[in-house]
């Protein structure tokens, strides 16, 4: 996981290990945690367990080393529904820089392979795990305050990590038929105050839930149903994570500005101070603060949220760089993927031009600012006609609603209007 994973990707990480652990538990092996540096702990414990065979999914991210030991080092494609290297090889050994072009490149590769069945205690037959009565000392799964975590600071326990969670998510999910059919992404909602996408992202970033297993699950409950197509159905939706995952295994640079092929070079302001205001929840935006104050607390936002402030923070409002964007993103999203955070950060085929405003925005979907009360308490009592526009307030309206403009809540730190045009100039 990103070194810059917070407290809620943690906790979300830890459940994971638990239930991994608890699924082997009853298959009668176990999960053994080891900590410390790979290079070291690794040697020893292949000498010690006598390892033979070291299996492990690829890894496209330019982080990711190999290692081998003189142990048999299989590597599994897993994480993606095709092999990114064999889609790359299709392509002159160059990403597809359109969606178009990735979908006819996987046209020729056919549907991707179905997922492996499901482990039973078959699959571990002549393999013994040597589980000691010390195991839970040795090999647990650690503790948040042993990760240097205060437990105190996490948020609503909204979504548990493991593939026991993902699984029930997902059959949730598919019993919803007419819904599943009719998934467009550009109309789900986001200021819904329960999630209006499938919040699956997290378990298929950690290794919870199968990409696979999430696309033939699709695919049985569109036989002959109509459906939506991709790029907007949940098809669409994985498929754009593969296109993401292909530009991020092969476009160099691919998570920074300088030395970018695909990226635009943009001289971006250094300014600390609206940075971290933004990352607070404090630009006086109140859309925009929600916003940040769900994705603090709770980890997830929906995909449109994600633009609108990211948008606010780069070309629209703010001019910072989208490469603070990023680690603010990695830090606290549970599905922060860096393939898909970057190239959705970076969005080198966005139009510049199209700016969304941290005011009407949110109305299209929730005129009566329920998302904003909801996410920000102190503003609850202000008039729908304000609740977006909190400064627009007369004194004794702001009075009433027991909040300050300036005082309990910030005045806005840009004004949209001037900063978007200024930035467009600066754009063109």
């Amino acid at each position: 996981s990103s070194n810059r994973a917070g407290i809620n990707a943690q906790r979300f990480l830890l459940d994971a290990l638990r239930d991994l652990d608890g699924s082997l538990q009853e298959m009668g092996s176990r999960l053994f945690v080891a900590q410390g540096c790979p290079e070291e702990v690794f040697p020893h414990l292949f000498h010690a367990w006598g390892t033979t065979r070291l299996t492990f999914e690829v890894d496209t991210e330019p982080s990711a080393c190999r290692r081998d030991h003189g142990v048999e080092v299989i590597r599994e494609v897993s994480h993606t529904l095709y092999d990114t290297e064999r889609v790359l090889a299709l392509n002159d050994g160059k990403a597809p820089l359109t969606y178009k072009r990735l979908q006819s490149l996987l046209a020729l590769l056919g549907p991707p392979e179905k997922p492996a069945p499901a482990l039973t205690q078959e699959h571990l037959q002549g393999c013994l795990t040597p589980c000691q009565a010390s195991h839970d000392g040795d090999y647990r799964v650690p503790t948040l305050e042993e990760l240097g975590q205060d437990p105190a600071k996490v948020g609503p326990h909204l979504y548990p990590g493991g593939e026991t969670a993902a699984l029930a998510r997902l059959d949730t999910l598919m019993e919803r038929t007419a819904w599943v059919c009719n998934f467009k992404k550009p109309e789900t909602e986001p200021t819904s105050l329960s999630p209006s996408t499938t919040v699956l992202s997290p378990y298929l970033k950690f290794g919870c839930l199968s990409v696979r297993t999430f696309w033939w699950r699709l695919d049985e409950i569109y036989q002959g149903r109509e459906h939506s197509q991709p790029p907007v159905s949940l098809h669409g939706q994985l498929l754009w994570r593969e296109f993401f995952y292909t530009a991020g295994a092969s476009i160099p640079n691919f998570d920074r500005m300088a030395g970018n092929p695909v990226c635009l070079q943009v001289e971006w302001d250094d300014n600390p101070q609206h940075l971290h205001a933004w990352r607070e929840g404090r630009t006086g935006y109140p859309f925009i603060d929600a916003i940040m104050t769900q994705l603090r607390t709770e980890g997830w936002i929906h995909h449109l949220a994600r633009h609108a402030v990211a948008c606010f923070l780069t070309r629209g409002d703010l001019w910072v760089s989208w490469e603070e964007g990023l680690k603010v993103f990695e830090e606290l999203l549970l599905d922060a993927d860096w393939s898909l955070n970057t190239g959705n950060c970076l969005a080198f085929f966005h139009r510049y031009f199209h700016v969304y405003s941290p005011i009407t925005f949110g109305k299209k979907t929730d005129q009566d600012g329920a998302y904003i009360r909801k996410y920000l308490p102190i503003l609850k009592d202000f008039p729908t006609k304000y609740i977006y526009e909190p400064w627009k307030a007369p004194q004794a309206v702001q009075e009433r609603a027991g909040c300050l403009v300036g005082t309990h809540y910030p005045q806005p730190i840009v004004e949209h209007g001037v900063a978007s045009k200024r930035n467009l100039g600066r754009m063109k």
